[in-house]
């Protein structure tokens, strides 16, 4: 009786998980701007974008931009220290480091190191150090760049990835089969759970994700083995962003805000 008990409450929380919920949104502001890749938002409210490979900072009467085009496509913007931004230009295996003035305050070329390093994917981690996957040897690590030594964390990975995202204590990724896995500092893996197929995704909290396939957004929360879908969100956009309840969404027009509440 009691495995058959078991065997229900697993099979009801299946069929809970499966089912999709719908989650309604509310549009409350449109701003026009004009860009090609939108960043983020700091804890300050500035906006970040990318516009003809040039960093715009902009809140509403200050902008500031930063412009590298010797260093070619910028790959990735780290915001989660404003006064301490990190840009990735992936083709020239460099880190440039900004001021909340967006003035350059260090640059890392990893193809000058004595110890051959490939960076495909990094960010900002703790204590003067940067997230590093070094695609030569397929391994997670930090590296110092008041060093410049760079401490292994983990064995290669099995994957290459698919998307990644960091902050200050852990870098987490999604490989090409799906798996959703995690590292911190210390080199302590783990696997969080299975990830639907798609094109644009953020990690949004504790076990959440929000993605995007076929124009639909999605909110995937593993903590609570929920799967929502946003409802009232304008299906053509380039991308999208979520800060603190605000979901972002980017078309070449400008920006619609809409008002999101998790349950």
């Amino acid at each position: 009786m009691k495995k058959l008990i078991r065997i229900f409450l697993l099979l009801t929380a299946i069929a809970s998980f499966s089912q999709e919920q719908k989650l309604l949104v509310s549009r409350y502001e449109t701003v026009d701007l004009v860009m090609d890749n939108f960043v983020g938002i700091d804890k300050f409210g500035f906006r970040y974008f990318i516009k003809n490979n040039i960093l715009f900072k902009q809140k509403d009467r200050q902008s500031l931009e930063y412009k590298n085009l010797s260093l070619g496509k910028i790959a990735k913007v780290d915001l989660q220290n404003p006064l301490k931004l990190l840009l990735f230009y992936e083709d020239f295996n460099t880190i440039v480091t900004l001021d909340n003035q967006l003035n350059e305050t260090q640059r890392v070329n990893f193809s000058e190191n004595t110890m051959p390093i490939i960076v495909s994917a990094t960010g900002i981690a703790s204590q003067n150090r940067f997230w590093i996957y070094n695609s030569l040897t397929q391994q997670l690590g930090l590296y110092d760049y008041l060093k410049n030594t760079l401490q292994t964390l983990a064995s290669p990975f099995q994957e290459n990835l698919q998307y990644y995202d960091s902050d200050f204590n852990y870098f987490q990724w999604i490989d090409e089969k799906g798996n959703w896995n995690i590292c911190d500092v210390f080199g302590k893996i783990a696997t969080i759970g299975k990830v639907d197929a798609f094109e644009r995704l953020q990690f949004i909290g504790d076990r959440q994700l929000l993605y995007s396939n076929e124009g639909q957004l999605h909110i995937l929360d593993l903590k609570n083995d929920k799967k929502y879908s946003l409802e009232n969100v304008e299906k053509s956009f380039q991308s999208f962003y979520y800060k603190d309840q605000i979901l972002s969404i980017f078309t070449p027009q400008g920006i619609t805000n809409y008002k999101i509440t998790l349950p």
